[in-house]
């Protein structure tokens, strides 16, 4: 299936049965909405993907907290990851001051505590992209693995996150004592085995990965229209390009966005009606395109 084509099934709302959704607002913005949408799609096993979409208080500031944990060999560390990377992040004590090393320091501790946990999570792993918008006016992106955070800016998508793969990441895989293989007809992988060369969990190989995510931080104005945080699955068939110009809140509305599968959108900016404007999110989830 083209990516025009999902398109136009979910403006007819034909992704939505056994869905689970939800969506809210911002208490701080009137203007400023979220929602998600996960659902599960062809593939022979269960879902491994988990998403966080919500407002939430902390001291005098309201942070929009959103991401997206895309598990592979089993659910159970991104599920881990839906319960405690956040929480793990808000705790580190130079949040405020220093933002971007607090979510480095966070996403390690937490990958730490994942492997101390291989009994019982698994020997699974996951990719992660979380996104905190800070009194609607910052944006802070982390990510590990190639889920994606794409911003649009005056009808111009921009990625915030970095894809890591094997490919670029060979000489660090290298220097650690592992390899990348690139067979006939196959993508590149760590060790032969996986198609990312930075994740959560997976210990393995964590001697050759590494969970250190890169950040990004970014003010949101009037120019910006709207944000998008999906799995892999989703950037597949459907292009930048192609979205951009489909996910306009006008065409739209956040109801036709929950018809993916595997999606976090936080729609951070916002359409003008007179003198009002209207500040949308959504999530939405990606394996009803396997």
């Amino acid at each position: 299936m083209h990516g025009k084509d999902i398109l136009q099934k979910m403006k007819a709302g034909l992704f939505s049965s056994g869905a689970d959704t939800g969506k809210g607002k911002s208490k701080m913005s009137k203007h400023t909405t979220q929602g998600f949408h996960c659902l599960k799609g062809k593939s022979n096993h269960d879902m491994e993907d988990y998403v966080v979409s919500e407002f939430k208080k902390k001291d005098d500031s309201e942070l929009g907290l959103f991401a997206i944990f895309d598990g592979h060999l089993g659910h159970d560390v991104a599920k881990y990851l839906q319960s405690h990377l956040f929480d793990n992040i808000l705790k580190q004590h130079d949040f405020w001051t220093n933002m971007e090393d607090a979510i480095r320091r966070a996403y390690r501790s937490t990958d730490a505590e994942i492997l101390d946990k291989a009994k019982v999570l698994g020997r699974g792993g996951s990719t992660a992209v979380t996104a905190i918008l800070i009194n609607s006016q910052k944006l802070v992106v982390g990510n590990v693995g190639d889920s994606r955070a794409v911003m649009c800016k005056n009808g111009v998508a921009e990625q915030l996150s970095v894809d890591h793969e094997p490919s670029t990441e060979k000489r660090l895989i290298e220097s650690r004592g592992g390899f990348v293989s690139n067979l006939p007809g196959d993508v590149p992988r760590v060790d032969g085995q996986l198609a990312i060369a930075r994740a959560f969990g997976d210990k393995s190989l964590k001697l050759h990965l590494s969970s250190d995510p890169d950040v990004k931080v970014v003010t949101i104005d009037d120019d910006t229209e709207f944000l998008i945080l999906a799995s892999d699955g989703i950037w597949k068939v459907i292009t930048f390009a192609i979205l951009v110009s489909h996910a306009n809140i006008n065409s739209i509305e956040i109801q036709s966005f929950s018809c993916l599968a595997d999606l976090v959108a936080g729609y951070v900016k916002p359409r003008s009606s007179g003198r009002h404007k209207k500040h949308q999110g959504c999530s939405i989830s990606s394996k009803a395109l396997d």
